[in-house]
């Protein structure tokens, strides 16, 4: 196996979180948060396939205008590790979401998805060959407790299908490895350069399921807005944001925005979708919110 491949790295911000940490943290937590509440509306109108091919190929479009993303050269050797996040961080996960939202809510789609924490902290102590620091493993614990709360009070009314389940599943543990294999690449050179030439390959890997799914599909203007939300600023913009993060404070650490992700879609679902918010649901939100600070602190 190419050992360049499976690789990780430290942060190069061991320290706590900065300010700019915690900008780059909030902001993507509020944008993944709210993508999965567009996925929802996009499907109203749009097979899962073609959703996928407008969020990555939009996501794309958007890096294209930026002027750093063709200025970079990247190394050929280094080409090997963007395609395998081409296809485990966008071409499959992109893919398993919007099928999975088939069976089970947005809002279970997002719960399901703070698993990724657990994930990436499996998988960067094997890579890395060292655990996460005392501190940050009691923030694993304690946001995945919040996130257990969370789901339990929301659980009456949600839909739940063990296939839709397995999907998420399967694209967190994508997430997993993709977080922690794009460390070293956005350290060496940048955010924009990597994302941009990930997106590209994506786009060429969903175009056939896509295109099937656009005859499956219907045009209405909210769906199309709606993905091209996702697009441009939960993957484009996000996936900018996410890189620098992770490159800043490690994967382990970065990965915590998903346990955020789930109060976000709570607090959207009650101001846009007049949904009821239970006391266990605010309980779990203060448990995610304490697990997200103990994760912001020092590691060494």
């Amino acid at each position: 196996m190419n050992t360049r491949l499976l690789t990780s790295a430290h942060g190069t911000n061991r320290a706590a979180f900065s300010p700019t940490d915690w900008g780059l943290f909030l902001g993507l937590s509020a944008i993944w948060g709210a993508s999965f509440l567009f996925m929802a509306i996009g499907l109203d109108a749009f097979h899962p396939g073609l959703v996928t091919l407008l969020r990555v190929g939009f996501g794309a479009t958007f890096m294209l205008a930026i002027r750093r993303t063709r200025d970079v050269r990247v190394e050929r050797a280094d080409w090997a590790s963007i395609l395998l996040l081409s296809v485990i961080w966008v071409a499959i996960p992109f893919t398993l979401f919007p099928l999975a939202q088939q069976w089970i809510d947005s809002g279970a789609a997002g719960m399901l998805n703070g698993a990724t924490p657990i994930f990436t902290a499996v998988v960067a102590s094997f890579l890395l060959k060292q655990l996460p620091g005392r501190i940050q493993i009691a923030g694993l614990i304690t946001g995945f407790v919040g996130i257990v709360a969370i789901a339990v009070s929301s659980s009456g009314g949600e839909r739940t299908a063990l296939i839709g389940v397995l999907l998420v599943v399967a694209a967190t543990i994508g997430y997993a490895f993709s977080t922690n294999i794009v460390a070293p690449l956005q350290q060496k050179y940048g955010s924009i350069p990597i994302m941009a030439r990930l997106l590209w390959v994506a786009t060429i890997l969903v175009a056939p399921y896509g295109l099937y799914g656009l005859e499956q599909s219907r045009f209405a203007w909210p769906s199309l807005l709606a993905v091209l939300a996702v697009g441009v600023l939960g993957t484009g913009l996000a996936f900018v944001m996410m890189g620098s993060l992770v490159g800043s404070v490690g994967p382990t650490r970065a990965i915590f925005i998903t346990y955020l992700i789930p109060v976000v879609a709570l607090i959207l679902g009650s101001v846009f979708r007049d949904e009821s918010v239970v006391p266990l649901a605010v309980v779990g939100v203060g448990l995610v919110i304490a697990g997200a600070l103990l994760a912001s602190r020092s590691e060494v």
